[in-house]
């Protein structure tokens, strides 16, 4: 099966991390079709677009959850810790998704720094869905302010 590319942000990081969007009905079951093993949400379970029972849904197709939800308005340390932590105890190929893909890319991103990948790298990685300090959204602020954290 190819990736579901019509899945909202879809993005493949490598052979066993994809990432996305909100999910829909159908997509536990596109994701179990792939393999994947597990899924961190980092999206909060109030959001209008929130597929409803996500985790008895993925549960059904055999994948595993971590729901890790991460305010918009203030992205913390302590959620970064815990997505470290989920990523690194997560059974075989992972996905991750928050509603838009940018709660995802912008933790990915500064994943990506503390592995010693350079700012260029990092950011165009993550400028594939967005990049708060470019954006003129002005809820891209507190998110600028989170990446600016990775070089601390």
């Amino acid at each position: 099966m190819s990736d579901p590319e019509d899945i909202r942000g879809w993005q493949r990081l490598d052979a066993t991390t994809t990432t996305s969007g909100r999910l829909e009905q159908g997509d536990p079951a596109r994701l179990a079709a792939l393999g994947v093993g597990h899924v961190i949400n980092l999206a909060l379970d109030d959001h209008p677009e929130a597929l409803p029972d996500e985790e008895r849904r993925l549960s059904a197709e055999g994948i595993g959850y971590t729901h890790i939800p991460v305010p918009f308005d203030a992205p913390g340390e302590d959620h970064l810790a815990a997505f470290e932590a989920a990523l690194a105890s997560a059974d075989g190929p992972v996905h991750v998704h928050c509603i838009m893909n940018w709660r995802v890319s912008a933790f990915f991103y500064r994943l990506n720094r503390a592995a010693g990948m350079d700012d260029a790298a990092a950011t165009a990685l993550m400028a594939r869905q967005w990049d708060p300090r470019t954006s003129e959204d002005p809820r891209a602020a507190v998110w600028a302010d989170f990446l600016n954290q990775a070089d601390r």
